[in-house]
């Protein structure tokens, strides 16, 4: 095999390398755009628009507040809230202020939000107002001491802020009370916006975000990603992009979650790198807004999950008429396997192409891509983008270079690998090593550089894309009074592409149902944790040790559903 054989299978006029890329950050590229065309939008949502221009003060003036009320170099700045213009507003304020933005899961329990708080070390958090109470709670046993406050109605236009106020503001949990101490965002916009004309100066190679992944051993940690890292990210999937996308005008939908690194470090920069203006989705699970969307401001480009596009096509209004997703022209699968059946059907529906990704937080999506408009192989994932690098390894020693069709680890090398998981020195060590990043899949490279994913050595559960740690979901399940043993896999599903499963021993007298231990469960897991299947069982296999033997738990799943 060549050293890089997918090269070969580029589309034309996507470059073999970048090198070198700009010593900048996305904030140079915000204020550039903004100096040139001030007035242009760069985000749209619900009905209203922010122009560069308008990012570029607001941003500037949020980053002045934070400044003013301790915030400094490096501390760490919590965004709980979903995707919105003052989410986006709020983080590169924060980058100007030389503070680090860590985006965390809304949808998490108080446990979660507590565990997450402590491990990055905010003292500082933002929190859309609906999240308030439940922050509060958290708070004490952290050590946040500055909490800001947004309502989602803030960027809504005119006449749907009055509806919202009116009909949905109280009933949905969004009017709240601050407590003393506690500052609203608008008001603190308002305090500094003398500081419109500013300038601030972020170093590229500072972090810019902290997102969370499990890692090796499931515990979830802060994964470092500079701003170099974002930059890089942002151009490669530009490059990408840009044989089927016209710059400045094809719109990209964001409404993928932006504490998820698919949309942080891939959407979100290649948007901003190449100016393609951004349709900022909140609520990614709710079908109907998503497509009245599509239909109103005719995006072109679609990011999602294969549950997302299985969604949209099952759903009624596309059954009416699916003339309304005739404006996307690219979608963009990834975080869990693609049918086939799926990707004809979305390619027939929309007229345009569907392609899969692979990556991980850790690489900062260095990925690998599916030819937009080259060729297609079942199975595949694609080749690596530009300045990727992917080796096939012994999955023991690690060390062993394979050959093509061999299965083995996949390791990565990119410029915008991680640079740590942070205040994890040894698990760092673990995953990044001579410059390569041990991905923990196993697969193989065909002959042409196409990559082809086999398996996990990691038991990570991707239902929809999310991870879901084994260990979380049982150390949950075992607190019940009932339960003597489980074990949790994850198991094929047809909608969500993987589904957590739980085999459970019962103490002996005790009785328990499926659905009462599920609700145990939703007490301290999000939603998307509890498991969708459960099994009473006598006995889990397990190794000469005593480990529960998860393969077998999932190959006697398998044998039965055959």
């Amino acid at each position: 095999m060549s050293e890089k054989p997918w090269i070969t299978q580029y589309d034309k006029d996507v470059p073999h390398s970048l090198h070198p890329y700009p010593e900048e950050s996305l904030v140079h590229f915000v204020r550039r755009s903004a100096q040139e065309e001030p007035d242009i939008p760069v985000l749209h949502f619900k009905g209203a628009t922010v122009s560069y221009g308008e990012l570029e003060r607001k941003s500037n003036a949020f980053a002045c507040a934070l400044m003013s009320i301790g915030v400094g170099k490096g501390d760490r700045v919590v965004l709980l809230m979903p995707n919105s213009p003052q989410m986006i507003i709020c983080e590169f304020g924060i980058w100007k202020a030389g503070a680090i933005a860590v985006p965390v899961n809304p949808l998490y329990t108080e446990n979660e939000l507590e565990y997450a708080l402590n491990e990055c070390g905010a003292e500082t958090a933002v929190v859309l107002s609906s999240f308030y109470g439940k922050f509060k709670r958290v708070q004490p046993d952290s050590r946040v001491r500055r909490v800001i406050v947004t309502n989602i109605k803030e960027y809504l236009p005119p006449v749907t802020k009055v509806l919202f106020s009116l009909f949905k503001e109280k009933k949905d949990g969004h009017r709240v009370r601050l407590e003393k101490g506690d500052f609203w965002l608008g008001k603190l916009l308002g305090e500094h916006a003398s500081a419109e004309s500013m300038e601030y100066a972020v170093h590229h190679d500072s972090p810019a975000v902290f997102l969370f992944s499990g890692g090796t051993t499931g515990n979830p940690k802060c994964v470092v990603i500079t701003h170099r890292h974002m930059v890089t990210t942002g151009m490669q999937i530009a490059s990408w992009f840009k044989v089927i996308l016209e710059s400045r005008k094809d719109m990209i939908l964001l409404n993928l979650p932006l504490f998820h690194v698919y949309a942080q470090v891939g959407i979100l920069t290649a948007a901003l790198v190449e100016r393609y203006p951004i349709v900022v989705i909140p609520n990614p699970r709710d079908i109907d807004d998503l497509l009245h969307t599509i239909k109103t401001l005719r995006p072109a480009v679609l990011p999602g999950v294969p549950t997302l596009f299985s969604a949209i096509l099952n759903h009624p209004r596309v059954k009416r008429d699916s003339s309304i997703l005739k404006s996307v022209k690219l979608s963009v699968s990834g975080a869990a396997p693609l049918m086939l059946e799926t990707k004809k059907r979305f390619e027939e529906v929309t007229g345009g192409r569907i392609i899969e990704a692979y990556s991980l937080t850790e690489s900062a999506l260095a990925a690998v891509f599916t030819p937009i408009l080259g060729r297609y192989k079942p199975g595949s994932v694609g080749v690596p983008l530009p300045d990727v690098e992917i080796r096939i390894v012994e999955a023991e020693a690690g060390n062993e270079i394979l050959a093509e069709l061999e299965i083995g680890e996949i390791i990565m090398r990119a410029p915008q690998l991680m640079k740590e998981y942070w205040q994890h020195e040894e698990e760092t060590a673990a995953v990044l090593r001579d410059g390569w990043l041990y991905t923990g899949d196993l697969g193989y490279l065909d002959e042409d550089g196409y990559l082809f994913i086999v398996d996990r050595k990691k038991d990570v559960i991707k239902p929809s894309g999310f991870q879901v740690w084994p260990r979380d979901v049982e150390e949950v399940i075992a607190t019940h009074p009932a339960v003597l043993e489980v074990g949790v896999a994850g198991v094929p599903d047809p909608y969500y592409g993987e589904a957590v499963k739980a085999w459970v021993v019962l103490r002996k007298g005790c009785a328990l149902t499926a659905d009462e231990l599920r609700e145990h469960c939703r007490k301290d897991l999000a939603s998307y944790k509890v498991p969708k299947h459960i099994q009473f069982t006598d006995v889990l296999p397990k190794s000469t040790v005593g480990k529960v033997l998860r393969r077998k738990l999932v190959e006697a799943h398998l044998a039965v559903e055959a």
